[in-house]
């Protein structure tokens, strides 16, 4: 569980398989809610860059090995 980076939602997710991005003030990855990446997917692509893709188990829990 977490905080989406861009709006602040509480949500569930796979570390290792959310989108992300890393934060200005810390450099540390943070994560992305499914919905600020469905909003966000038709603006980059006006713009001429790639949706970001959604892995199918992005949000939901992982295997604590795959922290590893």
């Amino acid at each position: 569980m977490g905080r989406c980076f861009a709006c602040g939602t509480v949500f569930g997710f796979n570390p290792v398989r959310v989108p992300s991005i890393r934060s200005p003030a810390t450099g540390q990855k943070e994560p992305i809610c499914r919905a600020c990446i469905e909003r966000a997917n038709p603006m980059r692509i006006k713009n001429g860059l790639p949706p970001i893709e959604i892995q199918p188990d992005a949000y939901e829990a992982c295997d604590e090995q795959e922290l590893g």
